[in-house]
């Protein structure tokens, strides 16, 4: 790599002709002197000098904003048009302060001043929102003359409604500084002189540069630890679907940090002259030239739809800015999903180029590469072309590399067998031929057992299979994965992009097998010790969303290309069969569990049916384990678990026992003598008050709650007066909700009424069962959560208790109170859920079941089950599964005569309803 030539570091900003032809320098300059010659009011002319910048600046970002809309999704000559139309105001504001306010025609040297852009500004790049950071710099000790024109300038500068950071500092203050302040060392690494003397800013740069040639290590040290501390605070992935454009990680601020380093100790001015310094290719070049224009177009649109500083893309903002890019909604995708994935695209090719050029800088010895475990790692023999380069796998020998293209595999594949990183040269060179993937290559039997050993022999795949994705070759080996690399799912339930949660399910099922879930997951645990196939299950994962982004149903069409990738893998007909009808059911039982009464016999028998064997059942939990897990932090928790491990108990007594296992006159029998024992157990109950009990409910109510339920309905039931209503809350731990228990005189509507007084508390219910007594109660549980997800804190109960009792006894009107609280949150408008309603009369025995899916918020319940309850539908039980901001509810209902809803008029006519209250509850919502 050639020396570092000595280049000045202060730079201009370049004129451009959209800026210029509307504030021409020169000509404003004439005509505000020949309109400030009359004035002699310091403050008449500081007025009217802010009269003048502030039409032309209005008129200039007129014609920048309407110049952006012309090219839309590339912003170089915009943000350098910005920065060129502020240096014409700073240098407007600096000719009226030393012309007209503080005019001295002969400064002695004491007195020069320099008005210097740093930052962003300096670099000539500024967002429309972008603050103007300013360094005033004199020879010495600032004079009060210097005072005086600073303030004047930053009172012109604000009343002009500018964002101004400033510093006044003499030149040895600045070098102090720099020295001890690495952020203040960055400011002056990119400073340009806009107004003043231009002496001061030379020995300010010659200054500067003696430093710097000095701390060459030092400030490189220092820009990565900086560069992951801000990685961390935002959140540490790549793929966080709020992301911020500057901070994040891949974003603008991380191509910024190569270039301030390229900078510091090359001098360059352009990112195109890493090319001959030898950091990039032209190819590469070229993506950072792409990304970089990219994302600040991305800041660019942000600032001007909020009108503010606003570099978070939050989920509000990305629809909005995806339509002024020109993105487009297709039958199978939403335009702004098609943006992100683009912006992914754009932020993973940035950590490319990072490690490239931290690479080159490893070379010149200017960076220390990470630190490895090479001194208690045993070290392994490398079989040709690989070498061990400082602890990293790297290639000994290009040609002979190149010459089998299965090496691109084998890279990987060994830097699993012998735990060692990848060295970023090798990475650079499978990254720039990809070419070699020819589908002769993927049908190679070898390549497929090559890719499955990496998934099933380390124990930990999901490291290299990232790290192929972000490089191409898992999209150029499996070229039916690489539509969804990158791409974002528009809802605020996933956390991931579908490739990248693709990896987290991986990841999650390799986590249960080294034994690491036993806690969380002793099912799915026990389940892959007792032995299933292994390879079924990791290539069912890797297939599972492979159908997303296309009209068609995504499981449909995902198992059609798994029966296509499946056997180029080198699984056997049995085995590809198994991988299909699990990606084409990947949802089953999650559907299953969370959206149906699993207590309901003809709910396990089907679900049993489409299952047919213990085997399937097994493969099927595990898969939908790892798949909720791999949603994102937070989405699977103890209520999920307990629903899919009963769902799965359940079910393999129907798979090993037969049918007879779901007697519903069997199970009552047993659910009655359960509670017998643990009444007796308690000791409480004299045999009169216990055959009153269990005599007094009807069969379902037996076949649907667990006994510790049944006995606190016991409780509540005895004694009960007709005009009293009793209520027992307690934190179930198991399901990680609280359990809320009424008993009262039973009347039309009644489940409505629970479900206003739960949302007027702001509790998210997530089960709920009520049945009729014998003797005319109604006992009814609701399993609810707080806003976190969460059981109801002890000390929240008795506040809770006390709303819900003021609400049931008539004390609070639940529709008027609910008024002011049902609202969507703002940054959650955007999604889309359109309302589906589904009339089951098969899924249960003697229920119809009604399911909406739609939009959520916090009084749809109510709304819900007051229509039904208006429309004379008795509700036996509802469960609510709610992901993110869509939320599927689903009723088990009879008619007033407790029959079907046999009749197709009588559907229609209650959708009709149901529609309209979702679409009322929402346009209030909405206000």
């Amino acid at each position: 790599m050639p020396a570092p030539t000595r280049q000045p570091i202060a730079q201009s900003a370049p004129a451009l002709p959209g800026a210029h032809s509307v504030f021409d320098q020169e000509q404003f300059e004439s005509t505000l002197d020949a309109e400030l010659a009359g004035l002699t009011e310091a403050r008449d002319i500081r007025a009217h000098t802010v009269a003048r910048l502030a039409a032309a600046r209005s008129a200039a970002m007129e014609d920048i904003e309407s110049g952006f809309a012309t090219h839309p999704r590339a912003a170089r000559e915009t943000v350098r048009a910005i920065a060129a139309l502020t240096d014409r105001l700073v240098t407007t504001v600096w000719h009226v302060a030393t012309t007209y306010l503080h005019r001295r025609p002969n400064p002695t040297d004491a007195e020069r001043l320099a008005v210097m852009a740093v930052g962003g500004y300096g670099r000539a790049e500024m967002a429309p929102r972008s603050d103007v950071d300013l360094l005033f710099v004199t020879p010495w000790k600032i004079t009060p003359w210097a005072e005086s024109v600073i303030e004047s300038m930053l009172y012109m500068l604000w009343d002009l409604n500018l964002k101004v950071g400033h510093a006044a500092r003499s030149i040895e203050d600045c070098l102090r500084l720099g020295r001890q302040d690495m952020t203040i060392r960055t400011s002056l690494l990119e400073h340009r002189v806009v107004a003043g003397s231009a002496t001061v800013a030379d020995d300010l740069r010659d200054n500067l540069q003696s430093m710097f040639a000095s701390t060459h290590a030092e400030f490189i040290e220092a820009k990565m630890a900086e560069r992951d501390a801000r990685h961390e605070r935002q959140g540490g992935q790549r793929y966080v679907l709020e992301p911020n454009v500057k901070e994040g990680k891949g974003g603008l601020r991380d191509l910024q940090t190569l270039y301030w380093i390229a900078k510091y100790i090359y001098r360059v001015d352009r990112a195109v002259e890493l090319i001959d310094l030898g950091f990039f290719s032209r190819d590469e070049h070229r993506a950072f030239w792409q990304a970089e224009d990219f994302l600040w177009a991305v800041r660019c649109h942000l600032h001007l739809i909020t009108g503010r500083p606003m570099d978070q893309l939050t989920f509000d903002m990305q629809v909005e800015v995806a339509r002024r890019m020109g993105y487009e909604d297709t039958a199978g995708r939403r335009a702004v999903e098609y943006f992100m994935q683009d912006y992914f695209r754009h932020a993973t090719r940035v950590g490319d180029l990072t490690r490239v050029f931290l690479t080159a800088l490893e070379a010149q010895h200017l960076h220390k590469p990470p630190v490895f475990r090479r001194l208690f790692r045993r070290r392994r023999a490398l079989p040709a072309p690989f070498t061990d380069d400082s602890g990293r796998l790297a290639v000994a020998d290009e040609a002979a590399f190149l010459a089998d293209p299965l090496n691109l595999l084998r890279l990987f594949h060994e830097s699993l067998r012998v735990g060692m990183s990848i060295h970023p040269d090798a990475m650079r060179l499978v990254a720039a031929n990809l070419d070699l993937f020819t589908d002769k290559i993927r049908a190679d039997p070898e390549a497929g057992r090559i890719f499955l050993d990496m998934l099933l022999k380390y124990g930990n795949p999901e490291r290299v299979l990232r790290r192929m994705n972000e490089l191409g070759v898992l999209g150029a080996y499996i070229p039916e994965f690489e539509p969804i690399v990158a791409m974002m799912q528009f809802n605020v339930y996933h956390h991931y992009t579908v490739d990248e949660h693709t990896i987290q399910t991986i990841a999650a099922l390799a986590e249960i097998e080294r034994g690491e879930a036993i806690n969380d997951l002793p099912l799915s645990t026990a389940i892959i010790k007792a032995g299933l196939n292994r390879r079924v299950i990791y290539v069912a994962l890797l297939m599972h969303d492979i159908g997303k982004g296309r009209p068609e149903d995504h499981s449909i069409l995902g198992a059609q290309i798994a029966r296509k990738v499946a056997p180029r893998l080198g699984l056997n007909a049995d085995e590809v069969d198994t991988v299909e009808w699990l990606v084409r059911n990947h949802l089953l039982m999650s559907d299953v569990a969370q959206k149906r009464d699993i207590s309901d016999p003809r709910t396990l028998r089907d679900f049993a049916k489409t299952v047919k064997n213990k085997k399937r059942l097994d493969l099927l939990t595990v898969l939908t384990v790892c798949d909720i897990r791999g949603v994102g932090p937070g989405t699977w928790n103890n209520w999920k678990a307990m629903l899919l491990r009963r769902l799965h108990d359940e079910t393999s007594r129907v798979l090993e026992g037969g049918m007879e296992a779901l007697n519903r006159e069997k199970r009552e029998d047993e659910a009655k003598r359960s509670l017998r024992h643990f009444l007796n157990v308690e000791g409480a109950w004299e045999p009169r008050d216990l055959r009153t009990e269990l005599g007094r409910h009807y069969a379902a109510y037996w076949q649907g709650l667990a006994t510790e339920t049944h006995a606190v309905f016991a409780d509540l039931l005895r004694n009960i007066r007709e005009d009293e209503i009793k209520i027992d809350l307690h934190p179930d731990a198991e399901r990680d909700a609280t359990r809320a228990a009424f008993a009262l005189a039973d009347h039309p509507g009644i489940f409505s009424r629970l479900a206003g007084a739960l949302a007027l508390v702001g509790a998210n219910v997530v089960d709920a069962r009520t049945y009729t007594s014998k003797d005319g109660f109604a006992t009814a549980v609701f399993w609810i959560q707080d806003s976190d997800g969460h059981p109801y804190s002890l000390e929240r109960l008795p506040r809770l208790r006390e709303m819900i009792s003021k609400t049931l006894k008539g004390d609070i009107v639940a529709r008027e109170a609910l008024a002011s609280r049902d609202k969507v949150k703002k940054r959650e408008r955007e999604f889309r859920f359109p309302t589906h309603i589904l009339f089951d009369n098969d899924g249960s025995d003697i229920y119809t079941i009604v399911e909406v899916d739609t939009r959520d918020r916090p009084g749809l319940l109510y709304d819900l089950t007051r229509t039904l309850a208006a429309n004379h539908i008795q509700i036996h039980s509802a469960v609510i599964a709610t992901f993110g901001a869509q939320v599927v509810d689903t009723f088990y209902v009879k008619d007033m005569f407790g029959l079907k809803l046999h009749q197709p008029g009588r559907r229609e006519a209650l959708e009709r309803k149901l529609r309209q209250a979702i679409t009322e509850g929402a346009e209030r919502a909405g206000r």
